[in-house]
């Protein structure tokens, strides 16, 4: 498939906010929260900046923005749809808990169910947004279930290395370092599902072949020409274009600084007390997830591939 920039920025900076609202309302639960209720509110307030910024990055996907509006209409089939009435609300959950936490109304009933309803919230768009992919079958990479579970523990991994990394700028270097212990141990465990998941879709044999995309039953079937001689549709949309050498290092490289980099950084910042080590671990991590969610969209083999982009 052709990674678009707007999806792969709008699901990688949502997922970061969720799993740094996420953090921060467990945090908050278990009463180790940032000392200073000022950096948790800080906190907060970056999260729904990053979850606007995230709403706006999605709108460039559309052909005609004015009507986005149209994407909730079918909420009872489409889980875009569901993704485009639970993004807004959970948006509006996070920033009624950031105007609590920055006005002192933290204290009233309502307040203290807002770290509850932005978990409930967190889970629930993490759920969305990956059964949008996860429920194609016709593509195989991503037809299961651990789509849904690298989407929720990429999120959650990159949410505590932002936690870490923020709550080192504010000056609250033990809660960051809390955060640390936990981003290096979510951090791991989403290598390990996200190797899983690799190592899986390295295995999958394709259910359509050439015989069957041109209804030609013969032994041997040899295609000369990739469908069309220009371009279309179907030659840009739904193919990425890249060499096999760059989708193969691309999968080395997001691996490197999805994962091993922030870790390591990380480790140091914890051991080491360095609010520098926490404070770069989430930039790093960022451009690893990038790379990441554009493997992706890049891996995943659109059946119709099979007649529109192989070349003999």
């Amino acid at each position: 498939m052709k990674p678009a920039a707007s999806i792969i920025l709008f699901t990688t900076i949502a997922g970061a906010a969720q799993g740094l609202v996420v953090a921060l309302a467990l945090a908050t639960l278990a009463g180790i929260a940032p000392g200073n209720s000022g950096a948790t509110s800080a906190m907060l307030w970056v999260a729904t900046f990053m979850l606007v910024a995230a709403l706006a990055a999605s709108f460039f996907h559309l052909g005609h923005p004015m009507r986005a509006w149209r994407a909730a209409l079918m909420w009872r089939t489409s889980w875009m749809s569901r993704e485009v009435i639970v993004l807004p609300l959970f948006i509006g959950v996070v920033g009624a808990w950031a105007v609590a936490m920055t006005y002192g109304s933290g204290g009233n009933t309502l307040a203290a169910a807002l770290p509850w309803l932005a978990i409930a919230g967190a889970l629930l768009l993490w759920y969305c947004t990956a059964m949008i992919y996860a429920c194609l079958r016709f593509i195989q990479e991503w037809a299961h279930p651990l789509t849904i579970v690298n989407y929720v523990m990429l999120g959650l991994a990159s949410g505590l290395v932002a936690a870490c990394g923020l709550a080192a700028l504010g000056g609250e270097m033990r809660f960051a370092t809390g955060a640390g212990a936990w981003a290096i141990g979510v951090t791991a465990l989403a290598w390990i599902t996200r190797g899983l998941s690799l190592r899986r879709n390295a295995r999958l044999k394709p259910k359509s072949t050439t015989q069957t995309a041109i209804g030609i039953h013969a032994a041997r079937v040899v295609q000369k020409s990739m469908g069309m001689t220009g371009g279309s549709f179907n030659t840009r949309e739904f193919f990425h274009g890249a060499s096999v050498r760059v989708v193969r290092n691309t999968r080395i490289l997001f691996q490197v600084f999805t994962f091993a980099v922030p870790i390591l950084a990380l480790a140091w910042g914890v051991w080491a007390y360095s609010p520098a080590a926490c404070l770069i671990a989430f930039p790093l991590q960022f451009c690893g997830l990038l790379a990441e969610r554009w493997f992706f969209f890049a891996q995943a083999q659109h059946p119709q591939n099979i007649y529109y982009q192989v070349v003999s």
